[in-house]
């Protein structure tokens, strides 16, 4: 048996295209042309098994997500097979696939009222956002989104989307969506819960529960068998999911207007309406489906194109609510689902979207009878893995400030999700713009002063390094000849010559000496290039302290390129 294919390995004989479109160009915005000459038998086999596997995950997976986002079970299902075929042609990650998550539904559950055409509407803008985020390459807006954040959001998902399915387990109704309002009516109702009923019901009613915690689509199918056998004796137990429309609906641009008994909903009011979360969601989405890609992309031992799955994502949801999908990304409990089965290339996505359609079509009658209390355990079972039990032991042992972001994050998402998101990145950025604003310097002391920053040097830093060198050399008696290191600074800007022509003034005035060591090029040219009077540039600290000894033969190169080493000279006109 042959080994698994490499699936982003480049097609071989191809010559090179004579259109402008040369054949890298074409791989590079059409991934599957890198992999498919290349195809065989062994990665047919293995893509099917994985389709099928991933196929039968999604299926009661998307139908327990539409409740996660308060929209009709279909909905669930119009969203998990465009992001199939999209990926096959789009995608540079072999294992992933796209469709509704747990995240997602939250998400959309918050910012769409749980009305289908918010969510379609939401998932049209979504995909414009992402797609013109992949054309300009703003994938890096991403990386403010540190980790703490990511890991406070989802570890509050959990619990907000487990907690919100325990009205289900319990068969409990007219339980509010609101999280506090949920928990208080959900044990201000327990005594509701259904739980008089014969000892063989129990029974089968526990049997239920436990089977469905296994989250596949066969003990999903139990379920709705054991809830119709209940239907034909005439007592029902569970609450059902209900009818569920057949078929696909048909392709139809995404309703930018809603008609209501009170009148018409315009454009402008929808988006209005859906306020923040045309920020959150495309941004949690990209967020959420680059991560996966990532951290599969690493353990395979093969690299995604960040903004390739920009593109991906970004045609998936425009494509996808032309269907009535709702906004999605990458899953990783089906990616995993995909990597284990053996996955060789994004091929195997066509037979799990290929066996969602058949689902809408022929099965749509047989999910009456699937118990909501099943679904409901696919949904815990599925969110239990995104709330990290070791991320604050982790984070109280590696750097304790990351601990502030993280609950910031975690309990203002419990209030509103964006607030959520946006203080822990707000407070992540005050942390990195004060590390930016006051860098930590090192003080040697020797003939000369010696100070050494130990990160770059920007204009909110200026201030810090003026305080510095004014307590440790000018305000001393006598006044000190300094030292400083540049070894760390690679780039600075006009504030930081300003900053540092009025302490060259400074200095002149009390008599001392500041010179500048270690100067990278860039940094030099910028010097140079600003004229500034009376600077001193050496290359190493030993020639500083000679030349302020006077002895013979030491020079500073001050001014101009003329008095610049050769070496130095080549780079700066490199």
């Amino acid at each position: 048996m042959s080994p698994p294919m490499s699936p982003m390995k480049p097609p071989k004989g191809f010559a090179p295209m004579s259109c402008c479109w040369s054949t890298e160009t074409m791989q590079k915005w059409l991934p599957f042309l890198g992999w498919l000459p290349d195809y065989t038998w062994y990665a047919l086999k293995m893509d099917f098994i994985a389709g099928i596997s991933v196929g039968l995950t999604v299926i009661p997976q998307a139908l327990a997500y539409a409740e996660v986002a308060g929209l009709p079970p279909q909905y669930g299902l119009y969203s998990a097979f465009m992001g199939c075929f999209v990926y096959f042609f789009l995608g540079t990650s072999r294992d992933v696939t796209l469709g509704p998550t747990a995240i997602m539904s939250l998400l959309v559950s918050f910012y769409t009222f749980h009305e289908p055409a918010y969510a379609v509407l939401l998932a049209f803008l979504s995909g414009c956002i992402q797609l013109g985020m992949g054309f300009l390459r703003l994938g890096l807006l991403l990386d403010f989104i540190s980790c703490p954040v990511i890991k406070g959001f989802t570890s509050a998902a959990a619990i907000i989307i487990g907690f919100g399915q325990i009205k289900n387990l319990l068969g409990l109704q007219h339980i509010p969506r609101q999280f506090f309002l949920q928990v208080y009516y959900t044990f201000h109702n327990i005594g509701e819960t259904r739980y008089s009923m014969p000892t063989g019901v129990r029974l089968s009613h526990g049997l239920v529960w436990t089977a469905t915690t296994a989250r596949n689509a066969l003990v999903v199918s139990f379920a709705a068998l054991v809830a119709y056998s209940f239907q034909v004796t005439g007592y029902q137990p569970f609450v059902l999911t209900g009818k569920t429309p057949e078929g696909l609906p048909d392709a139809h641009i995404p309703p930018f207007s809603v008609t209501t008994a009170n009148g018409t909903i315009s454009f402008t009011e929808m988006v209005q309406g859906m306020g923040a979360g045309l920020v959150v969601v495309p941004l949690m989405g990209l967020l959420e489906s680059i991560a996966v890609a990532k951290s599969f992309a690493s353990q395979n031992n093969y690299r995604i194109n960040s903004n390739q799955e920009l593109l991906a994502l970004g045609f998936t949801n425009i494509l996808g609510s032309l269907f009535s999908s709702y906004p999605v990304t990458g899953s990783f409990g089906r990616t995993a689902v995909n990597a284990q089965s053996g996955v060789c290339t994004p091929a195997g996505g066509l037979m799990t979207g290929a066996l969602v359609l058949l689902s809408l079509d022929y099965l749509t009658s047989l999910f009456y009878y699937i118990p909501k209390s099943a679904l409901a355990a696919v949904i815990i079972m599925a969110v239990v893995p995104l709330f990290d039990t070791k991320i604050v032991k982790t984070l109280w042992r590696v750097k304790r400030l990351d601990l502030l972001p993280l609950c910031v994050t975690f309990l203002l998402c419990f209030w509103e999700v964006q607030y959520g998101i946006l203080a822990g990145t707000l407070v992540s950025v005050l942390i990195l713009l004060h590390s930016v604003a006051r860098p930590k310097i090192q003080v040697s002391e020797g003939p000369m002063l010696v100070l050494q920053p130990a990160s770059g040097l920007h204009f909110p830093a200026i201030e810090t390094l003026r305080e510095a060198l004014l307590s440790r050399a000018l305000e001393t008696s006598p006044p000190r000849s300094v030292a400083l290191d540049c070894t760390h600074i690679c780039s600075i800007d006009y504030t930081v010559v300003l900053g540092l022509g009025e302490l060259l003034e400074d200095f002149h005035k009390r008599g001392a000496t500041l010179a500048l060591i270690g100067l990278q090029v860039p940094v030099l040219r910028v010097l140079l290039s600003a004229d500034l009077k009376g600077v001193l540039y050496f290359c190493t600290l030993e020639e500083a302290e000679k030349y302020l000894k006077q002895e013979p033969g030491t020079q500073p190169y001050n001014g101009s390129e003329d008095s610049v080493p050769e070496h130095k000279i080549a780079l700066l006109k490199a």
